[in-house]
């Protein structure tokens, strides 16, 4: 039965209509004016949805809040006196009045709120400034404590158990859990007064870099930094936004992707071409990188990249040799690159990590795999099963949106997949693989060898012998 189309008609007269009209053009005026501008501070993201169900834990810190965030979180609370002790112990190691520092915090308390993305806006301006106050002070001084012993006491419950210092390191690197760099800074600058009179005292990313290298394992460039620390010198403030933004610019590469030959020989007549016509060249498109097996089967051989500890800096030569900087695996590897990832989506234009996340599950796709990068060094599995690791690098990426425009290890996987289709690499990797893999197989090789040569030579002789 089809159904019939209703005409709608209004019994309102046309002054009541024009009222109604007006009224809701007022209402949605009002609301409209009513919205608080975008910060461009924003970097405190809350995590998306799509990242979130896949892992909600890695997300969620289970035994310190930092920040506004997750401050309200019942689980939490029993922390909350043990920041405070730190809060008073930092007054006194400063010997500046608390009046100065909620001062401080509430001439930078606009740009503090448009830091954090959701929950932020909904406290008032003395819990807000408390909560930050609080959670900065207890940051430095745990920064403090871990590397000079002499500044714990007898009731340190985090240092007296270490235990609660692993539980509580990996909280801070979560994108939710952070106060923003510029307001420790800020707060630094107080210690640093008081204690050079008596020596140099690290500045606090050194302090940062030390203490997350420990506890969660970090793998970052001592060479990056160095960079970020003399950048900050020279500029006279940080650019670096917290403790994610800090791991992840630690991990960036230090240069553009080398092209290889024939890449650059495309992107010249590319150019040249887009000189002669109006069209544009078009942009090189990445290519799926083949698993490790595959490689391995295509004769590529695997070799750690031993000059760098830039995890970008993968290079795969004409000899067939692919050098990949050595990764570890540990229990806070997937927390860590999560929350990267999840940084790098709401706030960044580069997808740097999503890149190398991006290649490395087009090496593994299964736990054999794994064991050919273990067994070349190239991965250091800590989590004892080669299975889990493969498991691990598969899932990172589930969720996270690619843009494969700027794609950094794009020359890269051309080249593998080049490799990999020529004929004779396959047919001369089989034969080492089979006939050549040990040196008993190869005496067994030229021993059966020498053994045909001697049968050809007798039957030469033979018939020669019949002949005459």
């Amino acid at each position: 039965m089809a159904l019939k189309k209703v005409k709608y008609s209004s019994t309102r007269a046309p002054d009541d209509i024009e009222k109604a009209i007006s009224s809701a053009v007022n209402s949605m005026v009002n609301h409209l004016n009513s919205l608080s501008p975008l910060s461009r501070h924003c970097c405190i993201n809350k995590v998306p949805a799509r990242l979130r169900c896949v892992m909600k834990k890695a997300y969620t810190p289970q035994v310190v809040s930092i920040g506004p965030l997750h401050h309200e979180n019942k689980d939490l609370l029993y922390m909350e006196e043990h920041k405070q002790r730190y809060l008073q112990h930092f007054l006194y190691q400063t010997r500046v009045d608390l009046e100065v520092y909620v001062k401080k915090i509430m001439a930078q308390e606009e740009r503090l709120r448009g830091c954090y993305e959701g929950e932020a806006s909904e406290f008032k301006s003395d819990v807000f400034v408390s909560i930050i106050l609080v959670d900065a002070a207890f940051i430095i001084e745990l920064l403090l404590r871990y590397s000079f012993k002499d500044l714990r006491d007898d009731n340190d419950w985090i240092f007296k158990k270490p235990w609660m210092l692993q539980n509580i390191a990996p909280d801070m690197i979560l994108l939710e859990n952070q106060v923003p760099f510029f307001i420790l800074e800020d707060l630094f600058a107080h210690v640093k007064s008081k204690w050079e009179k008596d020596e140099p005292l690290p500045s606090i990313i050194k302090l940062s870099f030390d203490f997350f290298h420990e506890t969660v394992r970090l793998q970052g460039n001592e060479g990056r930094l160095e960079d970020i620390i003399s950048s900050s010198l020279m500029k006279g403030s940080l650019e670096v936004k917290h403790f994610v933004d800090l791991i992840r610019t630690l991990h960036l590469p230090t240069q553009q992707p080398l092209k290889s030959s024939q890449t650059k020989v495309k992107h010249f007549c590319d150019r040249i071409r887009g000189f002669l016509s109006t069209k544009k060249p078009q942009t090189e498109r990445p290519l799926n990188t083949p698993c490790a097996k595959k490689l391995h089967q295509a004769g590529v051989k695997f070799q750690v990249r031993r000059s760098s500890k830039n995890l970008f800096d993968i290079q795969f030569n004409n000899q067939g040799i692919l050098e990949i900087p050595q990764v570890e695996i540990n229990d806070y590897t997937e927390l860590t690159l999560r929350n990267l990832l999840a940084f790098e989506q709401c706030h960044c234009m580069e997808n740097h990590i999503s890149d190398y996340l991006c290649i490395m599950d087009g090496f593994v796709n299964t736990p054999t795999d794994v064991d050919l990068l273990v067994e070349d060094g190239i991965v250091v599995n800590t989590l004892g099963d080669n299975n889990k690791v493969s498991c691990l690098i598969n899932k990172l990426c589930t969720g996270v949106s690619w843009n494969h425009k700027d794609y950094y290890f794009a020359a890269l996987s051309k080249d593998l997949n080049d490799y990999c289709r020529k004929p004779w690499n396959k047919s001369k990797a089989s034969l080492k693989q089979k006939y050549f893999n040990t040196p008993w197989a190869m005496i067994s090789v030229f021993a059966a060898g020498f053994l045909i040569v001697l049968t050809i030579i007798q039957t030469v002789c033979t018939i020669i012998s019949v002949i005459n």
